[in-house]
């Protein structure tokens, strides 16, 4: 069994949750309110900016000119694309420049993106890759298995094809071979390591469809003042 199938089969409980979470299954039968979703583009195009500077760091991290290239184009393309997604949102659902002023990352968009720092920062590419890839990985199994679903809502539409698209797997695919390549011959103690990075993100893309579906903020309701 390679590492990746061993991290993934150790966090199926947690990827079977997002598959099901209401988030998921409002957007695939078009009921999810457009609020809702507003607020998950806002809060996933400042994670998907962190998420290009971490595949930078992971350039820099790479030892060979071929990585360093793909990581760059990875960064470019998947990101890119991604971003360039969301932008076409923002006019489908009258965000504005308001919008944009005011907003503030909520409490689990932060900590994901500062444990991928966190990550990149105190390992090695191995670990950075093993907390970027949940999020490659799990928005294509979505893909793929809502590519028969009908929202018939021309947001939620792009959205699936966007995770269901050949470009997309392509890219998943490389990075799965790529991670498995790194860690083929590491000890036992490292390999521990690189699945607690991988669990984290795993745990962390869970909390974010929690987040959207409840428009999280950093206000704590129902909980008296304490001297």
């Amino acid at each position: 069994m390679t590492f990746c199938e061993e991290v993934r089969k150790e966090c199926n409980n947690v990827w079977e949750a997002s598959f099901h979470h209401p988030f998921i299954t409002a957007l695939a039968n078009g009921t999810l309110p457009e609020d809702v979703f507003k607020y998950y583009v806002l809060q996933d195009s400042y994670y998907l900016k962190h998420f290009a500077k971490v595949h930078a760091m992971a350039a820099v991290q790479a030892t060979d000119m071929l990585t360093v290239q793909r990581f760059a184009q990875h960064a470019d393309r998947t990101c890119g694309s991604e971003i360039s997604l969301h932008e076409g949102f923002f006019e489908l659902l009258d965000i504005t420049n308001k919008d944009l002023e005011n907003f503030k990352p909520a409490p689990t968009a932060y900590a994901y993106t500062s444990h991928l720092y966190r990550a990149a920062m105190e390992g090695d590419l191995a670990a950075t890759l093993s907390a970027l890839l949940p999020c490659y990985w799990l928005y294509y199994e979505i893909g793929e298995r809502l590519k028969n679903a009908k929202p018939n809502h021309p947001i939620y539409d792009k959205w699936i094809a966007t995770y269901g698209s050949e470009w997309f797997e392509k890219a998943t695919l490389e990075q799965i071979d790529r991670l498995n390549n790194l860690t083929e011959h590491l000890s036992d103690q490292k390999r521990e390591q690189l699945k607690a990075h991988f669990m984290k993100s795993t745990h962390y893309e869970l909390q974010f469809w929690e987040m959207a579906w409840t428009k999280q903020q950093w206000e704590i309701e129902g909980m008296e003042a304490h001297a």
